[in-house]
């Protein structure tokens, strides 16, 4: 390409590492993060910018862009991006703004294109950003169409899923989520296609979100349905080696999946999973902004995004297997449902959390062992704000949990 972005600079963090220091210690020893890492629009300025403008963030899956000219649009840090797919089948990722007068290129949310042209002055960009026209610039002098070519991002598929970085020199996508890779590799997660999607705003903060989802021990107050299914103490969480942390919750005998009864109601399980995957559902948090629940029969994915320090989107998604989707009378409408009351249970207890923890009353509490994961997500951002290099990651413990259903022994 002809313009290659610098790396983004990372700004100075406004939460000092002794403000974050209590959190990175042990689990039994660790305070809850400060209050005003979820209210303060300073600390929001500095992870747009550290975080979401560097980092690997996921926003679309590659069914979006499954034929060459489709495109989708996106804002990662407050920056339009436009994520495509080219003729040569590669995806990549433009910002959205025209080189000459910098107007948005493209203006609706997706759609498909032979190539871009800019609705303002009508300059056209190949699939693969290199500009194409730009009419009565013949004469200009030093002008050379290869210097104007559209401004790349970073993008990169990984098991259906498309990821971007504004970071020319982020770490490969690849190698950073090696190690999630190796613990899910035989679901087919890039086989999968989407059949239903729901958008919620909630007034929370982001990171609200992303530590409500890292635990379960709220399920049994908060969650009757779910914990019917699922017992908050059955299951076992992951040792993780890169920017991510999950486990996995045990399903009673009686059910085989999370829906409004617990029953597939006639889907099989995803091709290649394991006897034992079929008693499990899986959460990870992929850092910053993915939340990956992995079924027996389907898979759900949550993007969290930031809006204001006391609001979030969040996407949902849910996918099948296609072979399952074209029987007759599928119908997703018993895991949907299900988990959209689940969700909704879980934005209001958010909200409160954003709420209170503006309270002058509040100071940081302390973790509950069943609260590790919650602790490990914690850790991850603790790291970044102290910018001092030192990774604080500890190993799950599984002393909370009891024996999980049709082993031996007990629960590691």
């Amino acid at each position: 390409m002809d313009v290659q972005p610098r790396s983004p600079v990372v700004p100075r963090s406004p939460v000092t590492a002794a403000e974050v220091a209590a959190t990175r210690r042990p689990v039994v020893e660790a305070s809850l993060l400060p209050p005003r890492v979820f209210h303060d629009p300073a600390v929001l300025d500095f992870e747009q910018a550290a975080w979401f403008g560097r980092d690997w963030v996921f926003v679309a899956r590659s069914e979006d862009v499954d034929r060459p000219g489709r495109y989708v649009q996106v804002e990662v840090a407050g920056q339009p991006l436009v994520v495509i797919r080219g003729e040569d089948d590669v995806v990549r990722a433009f910002h959205n703004v025209c080189r000459h007068r910098g107007a948005l290129i493209c203006t609706e949310p997706a759609g498909r294109i032979v190539r871009f042209q800019c609705p303002y002055h009508a300059w056209t960009y190949e699939l693969d950003g290199r500009l194409r026209r730009a009419s009565h610039t013949d004469t200009l002098v030093d002008f050379d169409t290869a210097d104007y070519g559209l401004v790349p991002a970073r993008a990169a598929e990984w098991q259906g899923l498309v990821f971007v970085s504004l970071d020319p020199d982020a770490p490969d996508l690849h190698e950073t989520l090696a190690g999630l890779w190796r613990h899910i590799d035989r679901f087919p997660l890039a086989d999968l296609r989407r059949a239903h999607r729901i958008e919620y705003d909630v007034d929370a903060n982001w990171k609200v979100i992303g530590e409500n989802y890292s635990e379960c021990y709220h399920c049994p107050g908060v969650h009757p349905q779910l914990n019917k299914l699922t017992p908050y103490d059955l299951g076992q969480n992951i040792e993780s080696d890169g920017p991510w942390c999950g486990g996995w919750m045990e399903l009673r005998p009686d059910f085989d999946t999370m829906s409004v009864d617990g029953l597939r109601h006639g889907r099989p399980p995803l091709p290649g999973i394991t006897t034992e995957d079929e008693r499990r559902i899986y959460y990870f948090l992929v850092w910053p902004n993915l939340l990956l629940s992995l079924h027996p029969d389907y898979l759900m994915t949550h993007q969290v995004w930031p809006v204001a320090p006391g609001r979030s989107k969040v996407i949902c998604e849910w996918s099948f297997h296609p072979d399952t989707m074209a029987t007759d009378g599928f119908d997703p409408s018993d895991a949907v449902d299900f988990w959209d009351l689940t969700n909704r249970q879980d934005w209001e207890v958010c909200e409160l959390q954003q709420r209170g923890t503006a309270s002058p009353a509040y100071t940081p509490g302390r973790y509950a062992l069943m609260e590790d994961m919650v602790h490990a997500f914690d850790v991850m951002l603790a790291d970044g704000y102290a910018q001092d290099g030192v990774d604080s990651r500890f190993t799950p413990r599984h002393d909370k949990w009891r024996q999980p259903v049709g082993s031996g022994g007990r629960g590691r």
